[in-house]
């Protein structure tokens, strides 16, 4: 049974003098005790006797004897008066001894009482933590009985996206691979990995070269990819490389150098200058065009539609490259308008003239003010399109269409395409009536649009956020919003400070934290394969209740190289149009709903506040329920971070048993309601079968 860090509580060390005071007390009562007995035991050869009928307001003593003080020659009143005076002595001691108690107590400074005080409350906590564990022994092992782990056809399954049931349920054109979440699609199984999964390289080698039994991809998929960022995977038996210093890599570099110049920039360093910082990628291959701008401190996600085998998103996860399964097909994006700098499709697989335009629409809606869409494909060719009159066709209703849109065409190479938004709403009255679709209202135009259906309408117009791309602060001071930006969303910069200078402390500690040392009790890896906390194999994190993404803005200021999914719980406030104006990358979701990602997605999951959250809805759907999607999204040997009140906490760590998960509860000194529950999740290996 797993117990926490810090047991009992810390013995309150207190000077020399307070000690011989406070140890005195129980002196005197056994001095008192001996003398009372000793008194008890005296024998006198006489004794005044008292007639029966004469009163007398002296009692008796328990012995039979009467005492009369007034005799004052007689041994007996000398005997009488002896023990009178000691007994006056000692009452005067201990009136003393408490007095001085008393003052000693009021002259106790404020840090003492207060340590004193955590020491009584951890008393508490520890009968309540012990009380509890006494509880779990006596409901017996059906209670606390471990999950199973799920079959191996189950290794790479994502609850919401089963396609068969989507083809029964007649979901065509399509459709059959968009996210639907049924009752049944929960998940009361533990995700085991592959049979031969390896824990991944550390970064940056592990973005280059994967472990190919981590994912599911055959040779044949590999050899047959047919993208620019699919040819360029080598597989080495067993091994998939990326390799940085290949043709094929050069020729993504020669890409991202022709948009810059497309958008009217020297080369791709200068992408930050011109207010890009966040691009969506759709149909990004394996990464392998963001992989190139990390560099230039540039943020690319990685969307694409669910993959049985071959994923894109998958195989950019492995590399440690924010990707999550995303889809136009009939739902919007679960990001609010204007969020991204950039959109990015190259050969990406959207008939973007389908379904009159309401895909472009989509695009325009998560595009920023001033941000542009860049589309590489082969209908955008002009030599090839005026000899195929159906290509041609399709090439006009998209560059009309985008001109509706109030998009302006920047540049035309080759196959590529560069669209800018517009960063003036007065365009939109300037158009002909009837051209090009309408802007929304303002009842259609939402900031959390958790999959809704795509709109024909233009959105984002109303939002107060529309504030082109060129007027915003560069990439870092960006992440810093001005106090006028913070007062859209009720905020003023001291809470923002403040919510990052605590974070800043608190990574310091999770950073210290995230080592085995923890759980020295429960060796798991000799050698080097327990790297110390700097190197701990960190670099996909996600935060399920990021509110103003504080974790995200801490871990970059720490010079940590990770990337952060900052997730906006939808039953709370909605900030995340606050984090992605910082530049970071963030979603909606329901976490009664399984996250859009393939199995062993995360190193670190953070959960601050979230089941509090939770529990202030009545537990929608069970604290177990939420802990089992963490558990499939969560890579073997990746860390959980919990951070809650302690009853909550305590409930966690009742579950962590079922989960199988290494667990320690850490004490917070700055508040004592609340506690830290470190979880790791051990490998457990899938046996041959």
């Amino acid at each position: 049974m797993s117990r926490p860090l810090h047991r009992g509580v810390s013995a309150t060390r207190i000077s020399g003098s307070s000690n011989d005071l406070l140890d005195s007390q129980p002196k005197v009562k056994t001095e008192k005790e001996e003398l009372d007995r000793n008194h008890s035991s005296l024998r006198f050869p006489f004794w005044l006797p008292f007639s029966d009928h004469s009163p007398s307001k002296f009692d008796a003593t328990d012995n039979g004897f009467a005492s009369d003080p007034f005799t004052l020659g007689a041994p007996r009143s000398r005997h009488r008066l002896t023990v009178l005076f000691l007994k006056s002595s000692l009452v005067m001691i201990v009136i003393l001894a408490l007095t001085g108690s008393f003052w000693w107590t009021l002259s106790i400074s404020t840090s003492s009482r207060g340590h004193i005080f955590r020491g009584y409350r951890r008393l508490q906590e520890q009968l309540v933590s012990d009380l509890w564990d006494i509880g779990e022994l006596s409901l017996g092992s059906s209670m606390m009985k471990e999950l199973e782990f799920c079959p191996e056809e189950l290794e790479n399954y994502i609850p919401c996206f089963n396609v068969s049931e989507n083809l029964d349920s007649g979901f065509s054109d399509g459709n059959g691979y968009v996210r639907v979440c049924q009752q049944g699609s929960r998940q009361s199984c533990l995700v085991l990995p592959p049979l031969n999964y390896k824990i991944p390289l550390r970064w940056p080698i592990g973005r280059d070269i994967i472990w190919v039994a981590n994912v599911k991809i055959t040779g044949q998929e590999v050899f047959s990819s047919g993208s620019l960022t699919k040819r360029m995977m080598m597989l080495e038996e067993e091994q998939i490389s990326f390799r940085s210093a290949s043709l094929m890599f050069d020729g993504v570099e020669d890409y991202s150098h022709q948009i810059a110049e497309m958008i009217g920039l020297r080369n791709e360093s200068n992408f930050i200058q011109a207010g890009i910082r966040t691009i969506l990628d759709i149909g990004c291959g394996y990464g392998s065009f963001g992989a190139h701008l990390f560099s230039e401190q540039i943020l690319t996600m990685c969307i694409a539609n669910y993959e049985s085998s071959g994923s894109q998103v998958q195989l950019t996860l492995e590399r440690g490259l924010p990707a999550m399964i995303g889809s136009f097909s009939s739902k919007q994006l679960p990001y609010p308008s204007l969020s991204f700098d950039l959109l990015h499709c190259a050969r990406c697989g959207i008939d973007w003239d389908k379904k009159d335009g309401i895909f472009l629409i989509e695009v325009d809606r998560v595009l920023k003010p001033g941000g542009y869409f860049v589309w590489t494909s082969p209908l955008t060719n002009v030599h090839s399109s005026l000899r195929d009159k159906e290509k041609q066709k399709r090439w006009n209703f998209i560059r009309d269409f985008a001109e509706n849109l109030c998009w302006e065409l920047m540049s035309q190479q080759d196959e590529t395409v560069v669209w800018k938004k517009t960063s003036k709403k007065s365009c939109y009255n300037s158009r002909k009536p009837g051209s090009g679709p309408s802007i929304c209202s303002k009842g259609q135009d939402v900031e959390s649009p958790y999959y809704h259906p795509l709109q024909n309408c233009i959105g984002g117009v109303h939002s107060r956020r529309w504030v082109p791309i060129e007027e915003r602060a560069t990439w870092p001071s960006r992440s810093n919003l001005k106090p006028t930006e913070l007062a859209l969303y009720g905020l003023h910069s001291e809470e923002l400070n403040e919510d990052t200078a605590n974070y800043k402390t608190t990574v310091r500690n999770y950073w210290s934290l995230l080592s085995p040392l923890i759980f020295s009790d429960h060796p798991k890896r000799p050698g080097d394969e327990d790297p110390s906390p700097p190197y701990n194999m960190l670099r996909n994190v996600l935060d399920m209740n990021a509110r103003y993404g504080g974790l995200n803005a801490a871990l970059l200021e720490a010079g940590k190289s990770v990337w952060v999914m900052n997730v906006v719980p939808t039953i709370g406030p909605n900030y995340l149009p606050l984090i992605l104006d910082r530049g970071y990358f963030g979603v909606l979701h329901d976490w009664c709903e399984a996250f859009p990602t393939y199995p062993r997605t995360y190193d670190m999951v953070h959960v601050e506040g979230l089941l509090s959250l939770e529990s202030s809805q009545h537990w929608r759907c069970s604290m177990l329920h939420i802990f089992t999607e963490i558990d499939r999204l969560l890579r073997p040997e990746g860390w959980i971070v919990i951070h809650d009140t302690t009853p909550l906490i305590e409930s966690a760590r009742a579950l962590t048993r079922q989960l199988k998960w290494e667990a320690r509860v850490i004490e917070i000194e700055s508040n004592n309601n609340e506690r830290l529950l470190i979880c790791q999740k051990p490998f457990f290996k899938r046996q041959a079968s």
